[in-house]
């Protein structure tokens, strides 16, 4: 059974980092494009970073450009989001998600439409 784990959350300093990390099962992450998605309070969930099945290619909602990255590990099957100089408007709960077709293109990678298989998710909160 194809599923997904979120762990790396927590309370955090504005200006201070995290590492989220994904853990995938079921099936190798190689075949697979992934993503990072959010969800704040009152708002509707928003992909932060996704990353295609093969080229590895990246992409990044620009609120997140040049603080956030994504990564991935074939060995341990999984994905990764660094998170710099974090701001309160990044708090949210955090998800991991994969679509069962395994790969999105590039013009909907970080659509939340196109990810079928979500994790439970994981907390941020930014605040002094």
């Amino acid at each position: 059974q194809l599923e997904v784990a979120e762990s790396g959350g927590g309370l955090v300093q504005p200006g201070g980092s995290l590492r989220l990390s994904c853990v995938v099962s079921g099936a190798s992450l190689e075949y697979f494009s992934i993503g990072w998605f959010r969800q704040a309070p009152g708002k509707e969930r928003e992909g932060v970073s996704c990353i295609m099945a093969g080229s590895g290619n990246k992409k990044y909602a620009d609120s997140v450009k040049g603080r956030f990255t994504i990564s991935r590990d074939f060995a341990k099957n999984a994905v990764y989001l660094q998170m710099e100089n974090l701001k309160a408007e990044d708090a949210a709960d955090y998800y991991c998600a994969i679509p069962k077709a395994g790969i999105v293109n590039m013009r909907n990678l970080c659509v939340v439409e196109f990810y079928d298989i979500w994790g439970q998710g994981t907390q941020v909160t930014v605040s002094s």
